[in-house]
């Protein structure tokens, strides 16, 4: 074996390995990040804020610091032109403070990403007052977070408390959200005149999770589904379009609406028209979900445009209808509409979108956001279904199976 003659080769390489292994991150360990008890919480938000601390109310912290300009408009700094309707701002941005009393709200997690519906979008829900501990009706806000496969962490059903101070609050669409200051300047985007500009923009991951702390284990028991029939829905919220106001604290509330059918619909800039029929013998486009955005599918493409696509569901009356909502790099999105004879419930996020560009107050724009294919009809899946809905996925070159 060959020696090492000079021993400052030795102590060199030692270095150079303490060095490396000084390198490596410090492995997250369940104390860095999950609190067990309400007792341990109130003891590390104490530590952690010295000039004392607030658990908001979800709806709370809108009306306490969500302006309807917002506080990041000037004149050398605009939103997107798409920001503006009738004297309103439907794009926003308030910047929470960063120094002084710490700022919190707390919520479980209502959204799963596995299935691809929710594109780094968290939905948190609170249903008990943070003050006095009694229950409450469901409050919910949506959170940009730059974060893929967030449901590693964020599991549908955890309870997470987040310390707002030096995030913002805005509004997407008029949609209310935790987001940070983004400015777009892409004029290579579709319709890039309409959004260049300042908007809601997602929270940094490594800025997300030093700011949240899991309370407990996931637990999808204590999410609470507001139960409705399309009926109900439509004169509970749908009708209430129009109040662009109001809207606001009814996006990302979590619903359960029952007994619905699709119709082979969708929306088409406020028309009602009908999807098309894959049929490779009659044509190689239409009805092909890679190429035609019309495809009888739950999302077919957009042309990477990336907007989410809707296909309507109704009730037995057949007057009361609302758009569900998928998008086209769901896991699901190229699978077949079940046939009308299917009726069931569907669960998910009641989304709520509004920009000045092809858009104006009508019922019709809301739409239901499920997590995956198991929030849709699930009683027409199971195997004692009658009649049951086998999911079937588009396959080229096979026409579409009639039901």
């Amino acid at each position: 074996m060959k020696a090492i003659k000079n021993p400052l080769y030795f102590i060199l390489g030692i270095l150079v390995l303490i060095s490396m292994a000084s390198c490596e991150p410090k492995a997250l360990t369940a104390e860095d990040v999950l609190v067990s008890s309400e007792e341990q919480l109130a003891q590390e938000l104490v530590k952690e804020n010295p000039n004392g601390y607030t658990i908001y109310n979800i709806n709370d912290l809108l009306s306490q610091f969500m302006g309807e300009e917002g506080n990041f408009m000037s004149d050398s700094s605009l939103y997107r032109t798409r920001a503006y309707y009738d004297g309103l701002y439907l794009f926003s941005i308030d910047t929470l403070p960063t120094n002084g009393p710490g700022i919190y709200i707390r919520g479980r997690v209502v959204t799963d990403d596995y299935g691809g519906n929710f594109y780094k979008t968290l939905v948190i829900q609170q249903t008990k007052d943070w003050t006095t501990g009694a229950d409450i009706d469901q409050q919910n806000l949506r959170i940009s977070v730059d974060m893929g496969s967030a449901g590693g962490m964020f599991q549908q059903g955890q309870e997470i408390i987040i310390r707002c101070n030096g995030l913002a609050i805005g509004r997407y669409a008029n949609q209310p959200q935790l987001c940070i200051p983004s400015n777009n300047n892409n004029i290579y985007a579709s319709s890039a005149t309409q959004k260049v500009g300042w908007a809601p923009g997602r929270i940094p991951s490594a800025r997300f999770r030093k700011a949240t702390r899991l309370i407990g284990a996931p637990d999808k028991s204590k999410l609470v589904y507001e139960t409705l029939s399309l009926e109900d829905l439509d004169n509970k919220y749908l009708s209430k379009y129009e109040d662009v106001v109001g809207a606001r604290k009814l996006d990302g509330r979590l619903v359960k609406i029952t007994n619905v059918h699709f119709t082979n619909s969708l929306d088409s800039f406020g028309t009602e028209m009908q999807c098309h029929i894959y049929n490779v013998e009659l044509s190689p486009v239409d009805g092909n979900p890679e190429e035609d955005q019309y495809a009888g599918t739950f999302g077919p493409t957009t042309g990477n445009v990336g907007y989410p696509q809707s296909r309507y569901v109704k009730d037995a009356s057949e007057t009361h209808k609302v758009l569900v909502s998928t998008s086209e790099y769901a896991k699901y999105a190229y699978y077949y509409l079940p046939a009308a004879k299917y009726v069931g419930s569907i669960t998910g996020v009641l989304s709520y979108y509004m920009d000045n560009g092809n858009y104006a107050p009508d019922g019709g724009e809301w739409s239901i956001s499920p997590n995956d294919m198991g929030d849709i009809l699930p009683e027409c899946q199971k195997e004692d279904a009658d009649p049951r809905w086998i999911p079937t996925e588009w396959k080229k070159g096979t026409p579409q199976p009639e039901e």
